[in-house]
């Protein structure tokens, strides 16, 4: 049959016609798809909300926090001489360093605490021993600013966060998140041991951190699925009140034709197809956002209030604004209904 090869021939070339060959290879006519499937086997014309849009990640201008400097006078800086935080500060004050990348300056930052910290004792004047030791504390004090800057201020992250590459696979291949989950997990104990000020703790991992999230765009993608997956599923409990509310499915319990095609197609479809993909975007969830948002909670003493309310609907797990509690109540609500329509019929599942 000639028409036979199309799909096979033009898919790897034209990903519209992959859709077309087999809609559920992608997330957005997967779920299209499905709510035409709920409405057809449910004698119901479907309907489609919109889907909301997500946010962009606040640009960096409005994410980063300015660092405070510390005022040492020349004379202050020469008495220094032979303590390794003269060489520090010398660092600090080249042309290099007035230009420090986030992760640089936090760095800096502890190896001045830390070099201070060495020099102070062979301080023999005493009012520049107070002043050094002030200056520790002022750094200890400022130290949380440096570590939100060196996370939430690089510009590599936007990469990570970006909308503009659609949605979370529907079938991967591996787990797409696996190396950025480490990277995660690795980076929120690091900032945990600086909370604590345990400077000896090695950001030596950090560098290729941000250049991972500057060639990933994971996190986007599960908020894009999660808004995607949010709305067609309030879209296919909706098909299922009504006829919940109407026409009952069996009447007296009694099985029928219409039964047996419904019940079908929520173990082919929706079963089969629906449920691992939300499993799939759950996973990602638990690997990858759940831990940013551990990241962002430990730094809410220092998070910008532009960042704040970006963080609460895209972030969080709880807050009243939180997109991925809208898809937990989403997801309750349309199990619900397909209890209670199957349940007409003595299908109720689990039952």
């Amino acid at each position: 049959m000639p028409g036979t090869g199309i799909c096979r021939i033009f898919a790897p070339v034209l990903a519209v016609l992959i859709a077309g060959c087999d809609p559920f290879s992608d997330a957005r006519p997967m779920m299209d798809e499905y709510v035409e499937r709920v409405a057809r086997v449910l004698e119901a014309d479907p309907e489609f909300s919109d889907i909301p849009s997500a946010s962009q990640l606040p640009r960096r201008r409005d994410r980063v926090l300015t660092m405070p400097e510390l005022d040492m006078g020349m004379l202050d800086f020469l008495s220094l001489y032979g303590c390794e935080l003269q060489y520090v500060v010398g660092e600090k004050n080249s042309v290099m360093g007035r230009v420090m990348q986030p992760l640089n300056r936090l760095r800096y930052e502890i190896r001045f605490i830390e070099a201070a910290r060495d020099c102070l004792p062979d301080i023999e004047d005493e009012e520049f021993a107070e002043e050094l030791a002030g200056g520790i504390d002022s750094k200890l004090e400022s130290l949380p600013i440096a570590i939100w800057n060196a996370t939430w201020g690089v510009e590599e992250i936007e990469k990570l966060f970006t909308l503009a590459k659609g949605y979370y696979p529907v079938a991967p291949e591996g787990n797409p998140v696996s190396d950025l989950a480490l990277d995660i997990d690795s980076l929120n104990a690091a900032v945990a041991r600086l909370y604590s000020e345990d400077l000896a703790v090695s950001l030596d991992f950090a560098g290729d951190v941000h250049q991972r999230w500057q060639a990933e765009y994971r996190a986007g993608q599960l908020i894009n699925s999660a808004l995607l997956l949010t709305a067609r599923l309030k879209d296919g409990t909706n098909l299922l009140k009504q006829r919940i509310e109407g026409k009952p499915l069996c009447i007296n319990g009694q099985l029928n034709n219409q039964s047996d095609i419904v019940q079908s197609m929520f173990f082919s479809v929706y079963i089969e197809k629906i449920q691992p993909y939300v499993s799939t975007v759950t996973q990602g969830r638990v690997a990858l956002i759940e831990p940013f948002e551990q990241l962002a909670e430990m730094q809410r003493a220092v998070m910008p209030e532009s960042f704040a309310g970006w963080y609460e609907r895209h972030l969080s797990q709880g807050a009243e604004a939180s997109l991925w509690r809208e898809l937990d109540v989403a997801m309750m609500a349309h199990t619900k209904a397909w209890q209670e329509l199957l349940g007409q019929c003595g299908l109720r599942p689990g039952a």
